[in-house]
């Protein structure tokens, strides 16, 4: 079981899915990543059952789950999901306040690395300064 695990929130699937893929290359363990985005019928936007479900998948395979989301709602509905899951559960999910690409890539390293919950969402967080242009 790895310790800590990854969710990418999005409102693409495709997105959602291109992230995990990304931060996946990254991780000893891809299976740590889990990713959900889009609404039942496909479009683009984020919805809070399907957010509990990936929590609660992720939830089985590691202690705690760190959280990366993209925009305003995505995090409204991850916030609503995480209120769905039962107490003790709720309390293993954090949620990071990351740029989605660099935040789930420092995350899943960190994660990798072994790091608890709230390094990685610190290492995650780190994203926040990264420069591209000098």
């Amino acid at each position: 079981m790895n310790k800590t695990a990854i969710l990418v929130v999005s409102h693409s699937k495709t997105l959602a899915l291109g992230v995990k893929e990304v931060a996946s290359q990254m991780a000893r363990s891809p299976d740590s990543v889990w990713a959900v985005g889009g609404t039942e019928d496909g479009g683009i936007g984020t919805n809070a059952p399907a957010i509990r479900d990936a929590l609660e998948e992720a939830l089985q395979a590691a202690s705690e789950v760190v959280v990366l989301m993209d925009l305003g709602s995505a995090y409204l509905n991850t916030v609503t999901a995480i209120e769905m899951l039962d107490a003790p559960l709720r309390e293993r999910v954090i949620m990071a306040d990351a740029p989605l690409v660099e935040g789930a890539v420092l995350a899943v390293v960190a994660a990798a690395s072994g790091d608890n919950a709230a390094d990685v969402r610190a290492r995650a967080e780190e994203a926040r300064d990264m420069h591209k242009l000098t």
